[in-house]
């Protein structure tokens, strides 16, 4: 079935990829494709089913701007506010790359996985733009995930439904990314990317992500590198499908749906989005009784016991990067710093190719010590001048450069050293070096000073 695509505007570069043409715009040596459907719009009886077909159209597509982001409720003091309004219509994914490309080259891909606690986020905050690295010569895509109630949610109707459509269930959010990285695997060589070499790269709800793509068997063959911000040490909740059908029954039974009433799936479908989100962001969510929304769980096909399977080593044995910043949720001893120590010790044992970090820089311009909670997103994305505007320094900026230099070394080779930066050694937990981007703005490669106080912190733990 063919829609009709909006009618061609006057310039911009054309690729045909597998629903139809699209057009997009080229600006400061970076072509651009925005808001391109990767999946059909999830909305009405594809509320809570896994993603399906993007509609094929007719004509030229106009790709300049972002789709909307996914439903949720924003709040004032998010470090990345979005640059469109949330709507449950919102699968779409974005492109850069150089303008210029040969023919026969193809060029390494970086897949961004937006944080946001999986109840927040989306793909159009102009920090995540991904134009200065399609400038250092890769394409970057970047995509959007249902989020809260929407995203992952569970309901023993749903789970009758999904059996008998032989379909999986619950993570509708990690469903969307790997449609959108099977999006990537059909379509990226149109834009001149290489599928063969897909590195995916997500903070915080996104790093946790990538987690969760390294170990689920459904995301194999889909990427060859991976990079984790803030990701946490790599374990996740397995309260088991029962639990969450209750969490999602309790919910249902807060707007008036009784678990037994044979239309509740009908009714809950038919609620309007705002009622769905309920009120729920990252600034206000906080345990209820009964709780009413859980987030990812392990349902064994899509999302496994990460835990398990990084402990077991049943996971994709790629290049990984990983690390936390300074000042990052939980202090240095908590689930994002140790964490990602932790994480990075064990991958590494696997024989995996570790290079772990630090992100200890602030800006200038904050005037206080200490990298917080995604403070390092623009730099790896050398969008510091975006993010700081006329306040960002010359440091700030060069910081910037040498991060996402770093980055897409990483993308092009599995490893981020060359191009005349200092070296950055592969980690293994009895040497325990990792990159420090340091508070006077120089990436050193060090010992973790921090790793007896992190190690203590953990065998006192054990021993309670």
């Amino acid at each position: 079935m063919f829609a009709t695509a909006p009618a061609q505007a006057a310039s911009g570069p054309v690729v045909a990829i597998d629903t139809g043409e699209v057009q997009g715009a080229v600006a400061g040596g970076v072509a651009s494709w925005k808001g391109i459907p990767f999946a059909a719009p999830p909305v009405g009886v594809l509320r809570w089913r896994a993603p399906q077909p993007a509609a094929a159209w007719s004509g030229v597509r106009q790709a300049q701007a972002y789709g909307n982001d996914c439903m949720q409720l924003p709040f004032p003091s998010d470090a990345a506010p979005l640059g469109t309004p949330p709507a449950e219509d919102c699968l779409y994914v974005n492109v850069w790359r150089p303008a210029t490309v040969r023919a026969a080259h193809r060029l390494p891909v970086i897949v961004w996985i937006y944080g946001g606690g999986f109840v927040n986020g989306g793909s159009s905050p102009p920090t995540y733009a991904g134009a200065a690295l399609a400038k250092q010569g890769v394409v970057l895509v970047s995509f959007n995930y249902r989020l809260g109630r929407f995203g992952f949610f569970a309901h023993p109707q749903l789970t009758q439904q999904a059996n008998g459509a032989g379909e999986p269930l619950g993570n509708y959010g990690y469903m969307d990314q790997l449609a959108a990285l099977r999006w990537v695997k059909r379509n990226v060589a149109a834009f001149g990317g290489d599928a063969a070499n897909v590195t995916i790269m997500g903070e915080s709800a996104g790093g946790m992500s990538v987690n969760a793509l390294l170990a689920s068997p459904q995301a194999r063959g889909l990427f060859a590198k991976a990079v984790v911000l803030s990701g946490g040490d790599g374990t996740s909740p397995d309260p088991g499908l029962a639990a969450v059908e209750r969490i999602g029954a309790n919910f249902a039974a807060a707007k008036g749906i009784a678990a037994d009433d044979p239309h509740a799936l009908d009714k809950l479908r038919a609620l309007p989005a705002d009622q769905v989100v309920d009120g729920m962001n990252l600034a206000n969510r906080a345990p209820q009784d009964p709780a009413t929304y859980f987030g990812p769980f392990a349902d064994g096909k899509v999302a496994v016991d990460t835990g398990a399977a990084f402990a077991s080593g049943r996971f994709a044995k790629v290049p990984v990067m990983i690390g936390a910043t300074s000042a990052d949720i939980g202090g240095r001893t908590g689930f994002m710093v140790a964490g990602a120590r932790s994480l990075a010790g064990r991958l590494a044992a696997h024989g995996v190719p570790v290079y772990a970090y630090r992100f200890s820089y602030v800006a200038d311009s904050i005037g206080k010590p200490g990298a917080q909670h995604a403070s390092d997103i623009p730099y790896f994305f050398s969008t510091v001048d975006v993010k700081y505007g006329a306040v960002a320094t010359k440091k700030d900026v060069a910081m910037g450069r040498a991060m996402s230099a770093y980055l897409v070394n990483f993308a092009k080779q599995g490893d981020p050293n060359g191009g005349g930066l200092p070296a950055w050694p592969r980690y293994a937990g009895d040497k325990d070096v990792i990159m420090d981007f340091a508070a006077d703005g120089k990436p050193v490669a060090q010992r973790d000073p921090w790793g007896a106080e992190i190690d203590a912190t953990t065998v006192a733990a054990a021993g309670r």
